[in-house]
């Protein structure tokens, strides 16, 4: 591999590796909504350059976990109840087009990958390990929406469901919300088999209800409004 090439393999590496971190801090709270993300700070941290941290704040901004403002630097985001409102109504429009143009039954190669990734998020959620429940729920709502035979729906429909990754985890980090999805994903999984269509779309929309309710309570118990 030429030199150039090589560099910037590694610099695109060390990019991802550092959203993924930052993600991660954002979305299980070790980063708390509308705190300040200095650069110099993040600098020292992950011992890169200036450049990397903030094409890194530059992919947060997109995912929705961080704002940047010019002269005051970045800040974690902090959804409104509105917002949040907004933002699922939306996800139920695609999530549920999507459901509805998966074709049915259900490719026996699509329920095999769907069922492995069920097993392991499954185990994450049984182990109590955050980043494993984090991960596989997002690889289990990609495979299921790729099904659809949009590439354009399925984009549309993975980058809505990433910019709700922090909802979902701000005030649902209990077993009980983890253990319903696990259920819910598995359900999913038998409406495929039985080319169900009906109920795969309706377990669709209501796999989300949970999440913006939850955050919704938490805001107002903290903030007093929305």
């Amino acid at each position: 591999m030429p030199e150039h090439e090589r560099k910037n393999a590694c610099t695109a590496e060390t990019l991802s590796s550092v959203v993924e971190q930052m993600e991660e801090d954002i979305v299980f709270g070790r980063l708390r909504p509308r705190e300040r993300l200095i650069e110099d700070d993040l600098i020292e941290r992950f011992a890169v350059k200036r450049h990397i941290i903030r094409q890194a704040l530059a992919e947060l901004e997109t995912r929705n976990l961080a704002v940047r403002e010019r002269g005051k630097g970045a800040r974690v985001h902090d959804y409104t109840p509105e917002e949040v409102r907004e933002l699922y109504a939306f996800r139920e429009i695609l999530e549920s087009s999507a459901a509805s143009r998966i074709p049915l039954p259900a490719d026996p190669a699509l329920i095999k990958e769907l069922t492995a990734i069920h097993h392991t998020y499954a185990k994450a959620v049984e182990a109590g390990d955050l980043r494993g429940i984090f991960r596989s729920n997002i690889r289990f709502h990609e495979v299921l929406f790729s099904a659809c035979g949009n590439r354009y729906l399925a984009e549309a429909t993975n980058l809505y469901a990433m910019k709700s990754n922090f909802i979902r985890f701000y005030a649902g980090q209990s077993p009980t919300t983890f253990a319903g999805s696990r259920d819910v994903h598995a359900q999913i999984i038998e409406a495929l088999k039985a080319g169900d269509r009906e109920r795969l779309v309706d377990l669709c929309v209501r796999h989300q209800h949970p999440s913006p309710k939850a955050y919704i309570e938490t805001y107002r118990r903290l903030f007093g409004k929305g």
